[in-house]
């Protein structure tokens, strides 16, 4: 996807004075992709089949996770519900007061207000459920994404059918790793970077963990500005997905929507979405603040954690607004 050049990030020029060039390679033909996805796909593995890999967390997952916590620390991760439009928000959320407390009978007086958001953007931090994203026409496990969405909803891989998701969170901190403030807005992340990282902040992915990929994204943009990153974004290159698949991950998310920008699969938009929840029933979140996460992460020398993510009861949803919690 190309666009304009308001569109496009401002770029951070190297120290040698050369122009910036994100590195979203190597490129990947739509034959290498379909042999990929085949190689990371789960269908059949679980029942039932519409928690995908969530089936993987079970309550000793969840028991080992709270066995991280030692200073209590609660990290949120959620953006500020955010109805001001600009080039990363084109369908604002909205937010107005419905009641206003008028003085009458009888007493107390009371305040509402009215929210409502069209999430699946990079405006609202959420979480994607398996209905979100069909591949070839078709939805984790093989359901036919036209049989089993309508506009009533998603008949198979709702999110409500998830519930809430409690489990070990790795933060995956690369900037932290390279010493740099961020990654630059395409720089692509491979599996021999999660490796690297692994090593530099002494953790280990395992079965049903939540992969949590900081980009630096939001650092950024607080200090040089908002873009839209459906055009430019750091994020997972599809090379690294068989090494995630491998290890077992149950979620996959970052400050980012984990696909680097632009693609680098010649037509597929979004490959990374792809082999992630269509192929691996591996739901994604997206658009996390994980500056504070990092932080607080530096500070414990602790870069794994209890991870908390309830998404909201929506029968037939394809997702839901989500401010995930870190409890280190």
């Amino acid at each position: 996807m190309t666009g304009s050049p308001t569109d496009l990030p401002p770029p951070t020029a190297p120290k040698d004075g050369r122009a910036a060039v994100p590195d979203n390679g190597p490129p990947v033909s739509r034959e290498e992709f379909d042999a990929l996805f085949e190689t990371v796909r789960s269908w059949g593995r679980w029942s039932p089949a519409d928690r995908g890999a969530w089936n993987r967390v079970t309550p000793d997952h969840v028991r080992r996770a709270a066995a991280l916590v030692r200073t209590g620390t609660t990290v949120p991760m959620a953006l500020p519900w955010n109805t001001a439009p600009g080039p990363d928000n084109s369908k604002p959320a909205l937010h107005y007061m419905s009641e206003l407390g008028d003085i009458e009978p009888p007493e107390p007086t009371c305040h509402k207000d009215f929210i409502a958001a069209d999430y699946h953007g990079k405006g609202v931090s959420h979480l994607d459920a398996l209905s979100h994203i069909a591949y070839r026409g078709q939805l984790y496990a093989g359901h036919t994404a036209r049989e089993v969405v309508n506009a009533n909803g998603a008949g198979f891989g709702a999110v409500a059918t998830l519930g809430p998701l409690v489990t070990k969170g790795v933060l995956i901190d690369l900037p932290a790793v390279l010493g740099t403030a961020w990654l630059e807005p395409g720089q692509a992340v491979h599996a021999e970077d999660v490796l690297a990282a692994e090593k530099a902040l002494g953790i280990t992915i395992g079965e049903g963990d939540a992969v949590l990929l900081r980009s630096g994204h939001f650092r950024r943009r607080r200090e040089l500005g908002a873009w839209n990153p459906d055009n430019a974004s750091a994020g997972f290159h599809v090379d690294a997905l068989p090494l995630l698949a491998d290890r077992g991950i149950a979620l996959l998310g970052g400050d980012g929507d984990s696909d680097v920008r632009p693609s680098p699969v010649a037509g597929v938009s979004s490959p990374v979405h792809a082999l992630a929840i269509t192929a691996m029933g591996v739901p994604l979140l997206d658009n996390l603040d994980l500056e504070a996460l990092s932080a607080a992460c530096a500070e414990a020398g602790q870069y794994e954690f209890l991870l908390t993510v309830a998404p909201l009861n929506i029968p037939g949803g394809t997702g839901s607004p989500v401010n995930p919690v870190a409890v280190l």
